[in-house]
């Protein structure tokens, strides 16, 4: 990826090509683009109109965007007599015995949390660093409950966020438990996308004056997913440049899940965030790693995109996580009639070419 003159970034060949599938891949074992006699169009022909029909034969087979998004499912290994009573008696364990005992810690939890959260908000309304100090910790405690309620495994690397000014943190985004598994170590204030029972920000300027003053006291420390969007921990896509424009220190988180025994990637347009906890909730254990980087700040002369950038480079080297050209967003939206206009346009004129020639 490099950047114009401009200050915008220019995805190059190169770097699209490493995602690019090779059509002759997904044909049938032994077979293969055979040539055609001259004077007739063949599948390869086409393919060589030009590089708008190449990319679009390969993102109907695969394509490193909607990869970005995809859950592929565990490969069964309970597929002989041997093996098969084990995973009925892992089943048995799992739903009949772990997951009882979860929904009892969990609901433990919540009331210890609303029994003790209502009170100290309500009583020390007159003592404020008081009943702050206390919440928090109240909710780092709800949110260890959550985690205990998942078998959580989690390994923290590098020094606890500290309550200090002039600094965010941000970082790679899976699941909406990437909050909780972060929040049960340091109560994080957060932004987040609008999802059923949270609370949305639709005025940008609004938000981006609060997030200044937020960052200027020494409160809780801010969290952003700068992504946007959960990523299925392979990859990740491009960072919004609003936690970057801050004038303040990045501090880079990086998460890695192990899928030994569970995915823990939320694909929320396929599944509700209840069932996806109860598919943690009903699994062995969830693993995951998370590390705390040093942070980092702007450079002379470089914006906020590049900075973004970089900061996507060290979570995604930490993480062993893969950079792709891709803004998350697109997941949720068509692309305008402008941009369909132009691939359109020169995919015609480039055929129109072709057929000239023979």
């Amino acid at each position: 990826m490099s950047i114009t003159s401009t200050g915008k970034f220019k995805t190059s060949s190169s770097e699209l090509d490493l995602d690019r599938p090779n059509i002759e891949d997904y044909l049938p074992s032994g077979t293969s683009i055979q040539p055609e006699p001259i004077g007739k169009l063949c599948l390869r022909d086409l393919l060589d109109i030009s590089p708008t029909l190449t990319e679009a034969a390969g993102a109907i087979v695969d394509d490193s965007f909607t990869r970005c998004f995809k859950s592929n499912p565990p490969e069964p290994w309970n597929w002989n007599i041997y093996l098969f009573p084990l995973w009925c008696f892992g089943v048995v364990v799992r739903y009949f015995i772990l997951f009882p005992v979860r929904v009892i810690v969990l609901t433990i939890g919540w009331i210890i949390f609303l029994s003790s959260y209502i009170p100290v908000h309500i009583l020390l309304k007159g003592h404020d660093k008081l009943r702050k100090k206390i919440e928090r910790f109240l909710v780092e405690l709800i949110c260890t409950f959550f985690v205990a309620s998942w078998t959580g495994v989690v390994k923290y690397h590098g020094p606890r966020p500290s309550m200090r000014p002039n600094q965010v943190f941000v970082a790679n985004h899976t699941s909406m438990i990437d909050f909780i598994i972060l929040e049960q170590m340091t109560a994080f204030a957060v932004i987040m996308q609008k999802h059923a029972g949270w609370v949305e920000s639709k005025d940008r300027e609004i938000v981006a004056k609060k997030l200044r003053d937020h960052v200027q006291a020494a409160d809780n420390p801010l969290l952003i997913f700068p992504e946007g969007t959960c990523v299925n921990n392979h990859y990740t896509v491009m960072f919004k440049k609003g936690a970057f424009e801050l004038g303040c220190s990045v501090c880079p988180v990086a998460i890695k899940y192990n899928k030994i025994f569970v995915d823990a990637f939320w694909n929320s347009r396929k599944q509700s965030f209840t069932k996806h906890l109860l598919q943690l909730m009903t699994s062995w254990a969830v693993v995951c790693d998370v590390w705390y980087l040093e942070p980092q700040n702007l450079r002379p002369g470089e914006t906020p995109i590049e900075f973004a950038e970089r900061v996507r480079g060290i979570i995604s080297a930490r993480a062993g996580l893969k950079k792709v050209p891709w803004d998350g967003y697109l997941k949720h939206s068509r692309p305008s009639p402008k941009h369909r206009e132009r691939k359109q346009q020169s995919f015609a004129e480039m055929v129109l070419r072709r057929l000239e020639e023979r």
